[in-house]
């Protein structure tokens, strides 16, 4: 199975490749009939001239396929409840077969390679502590149906894998290997004026993704190899791109290894979200997200929580300032104790006017952490199902750090050299919030607090580059600088040999999507 994958993505890459290449034979620009000739433009895709050419579909075929990029895309079923550059791109598949509008059709693979040296996580300690390296693989399959209907239905598979794992001490977990499963199967019922009064409502119901607001507590994850879903129901009413309200009430999707994920009628999560944008040097999210998750038979894993947060911010704009201000508070029991916890969030970054637009950004993150253990509050933020690697760096099988127990001052830059290349480069610092609590879900945790709280600090550099929304290719490189906290004996005895020595963290991975 393994080999089928590393199969299938190379030769997607090498049709995307092909067409690619074809395109500089020809004036580049889209096909049109002019006076019964047909004629370019400027604007044509690589993908469906390859096809063309080829004859694998036919002028007026490549015509209708144009048409339906860009502006006049589609929308899938899942279309509001996900980021669109994560569904959208050319149906080189469906057009090669001839579909109609109302079938959807689309497949994605991507391959990682990883590799992190020096682990620190104590489920580790079995290991030997030498360099984990993993092949992550991840394919999708997305069938639509109902075209621009009011009603439509969506079925997306994902299959997510990981060949290299199998050495003692090797990172795997459901974040890593989720094999053969359903990772959204919905329906939708769609109005585009609720009774002439211009407003759009949509719900949804069965399996989804979600993505809410900057994605720090809900999120369809994008690097790791898995991805969060929920079984339920979602509602959502808005006018454009000025407010919209949603709310939804879900169970959040268990996964597993290699049987098919399921749902637990003890784990419940709901909640409603505002998004305002009337100003746009001041857009608004205002929510709250209730978590009642008993499933287990340990009282003390029991989660009941209520969040309540908001953000403000102005998105980024060359020759202007922008910011992001985003705080969440959470109340509820975790176990038989009471629980009280929050997260800040402050940004501030400017965008210059001039060649590579570069942008600086200042980043500070405060999670609180349980200060003193045993006592009758837990004090530790709880993320629920937020994203993390745009913000703090690569996950897989590396990113230590999670919104709870931290603090972290930081600084970002990015730089556009050309359209279609992203360079960045991060620095922050780490430091946990209380020294007596757990460092992440690391499993390290010294309950005296004298290992101090410096986990020392991080230097990411990422190359993105993007042929087109068909083919990208993403580098990193990370160095983990580690603090004083890991070399205190209580926190060494709980580590895998060198755990406590920097670490270095590289990846080099490709997404075809057809």
């Amino acid at each position: 199975m393994a080999r089928t994958h590393l199969y299938c993505t190379l030769l997607l890459a090498m049709f995307i490749a092909a067409a690619t290449g074809s395109v500089h034979a020809v004036e580049y620009g889209e096909l049109v009939q002019k006076d019964g000739k047909w004629e370019f433009k400027n604007t044509e895709d690589p993908g469906f001239k390859f096809m063309r050419d080829t004859g694998l579909i036919t002028n007026e075929h490549y015509v209708h396929a144009s048409e339906r990029t860009g502006k006049n895309w589609i929308e899938p079923a899942d279309a509001v409840l996900n980021q669109r550059r994560d569904i959208e791109w050319n149906r080189y598949l469906k057009t090669g077969l001839h579909l109609p509008d109302w079938i959807d059709l689309g497949l994605e693979n991507r391959t990682r390679f990883e590799s992190v040296d020096h682990p620190w996580r104590a489920n580790q300690v079995v290991g030997n502590g030498a360099t984990d390296a993993q092949v992550a693989l991840r394919s999708r399959l997305r069938v639509g149906l109902g075209g621009d209907g009011p009603f439509r239905f969506l079925f997306e598979g994902q299959d997510s894998r990981s060949l290299l794992n199998g050495d003692r001490g090797d990172f795997r977990d459901t974040t890593t290997v989720n094999e053969f499963d359903i990772l959204q199967l919905l329906g939708s019922l769609t109005v585009k004026n609720v009774l002439g009064t211009g407003l759009r409502t949509d719900v949804h119901f069965g399996r989804m993704t979600m993505d809410f607001g900057r994605r720090r507590l809900i999120a369809r994850n994008d690097f790791r190899n898995t991805s969060n879903a929920f079984d339920g129901l979602h509602w959502q009413i808005g006018q454009d791109h000025t407010w919209r309200v949603r709310a939804f009430l879900v169970e959040p999707v268990i996964r597993d290894f290699v049987t098919l994920d399921s749902q637990h009628n003890k784990s419940l999560f709901w909640g409603s979200y505002l998004e305002s944008r009337h100003f746009p040097w001041l857009q608004l999210d205002a929510y709250y997200l209730g978590l009642n998750d008993i499933r287990l038979a340990d009282v003390a894993t029991h989660r009941t929580y209520s969040t309540f947060g908001g953000r403000l911010y102005k998105d980024p704009k060359p020759g202007e300032p922008d910011y992001e201000i985003e705080t969440a508070w959470q109340i509820g029991t975790k176990g038989a104790i009471d629980h009280f916890a929050h997260f800040q969030h402050v940004e501030l970054g400017y965008t210059l006017n001039a060649p590579w637009t570069p942008r600086l950004l200042f980043q500070f993150d405060y999670a609180s952490g349980d200060h003193k253990p045993g006592d009758s509050q837990n004090d530790g933020f709880d993320t629920l199902f937020g994203a993390r690697r745009w913000e703090y760096g690569p996950t897989g099988i590396f990113l230590p750090f999670f919104r709870t127990n931290l603090i972290s001052p930081g600084w970002r830059l990015v730089v556009t050299p050309a359209p279609h290349i992203i360079l960045q480069v991060k620095h922050r610092a780490w430091h946990l919030a209380q020294s007596k609590d757990f460092f992440g879900s690391s499993g390290l945790r010294d309950v005296t607090g004298q290992s101090g709280s410096s986990l020392g600090h991080d230097v990411e550099l990422r190359a993105q580059y993007a042929l087109n929304a068909n083919l990208d290719v993403d580098v990193g490189y990370v160095h983990w600088f580690k603090g004083s906290y890991f070399d205190s004996p209580a926190i060494l005895s709980q580590m895998p040999p060198g755990g406590n020595q920097d670490s270095d963290y590289f990846y080099v991975q490709m997404r075809v999507r057809i």
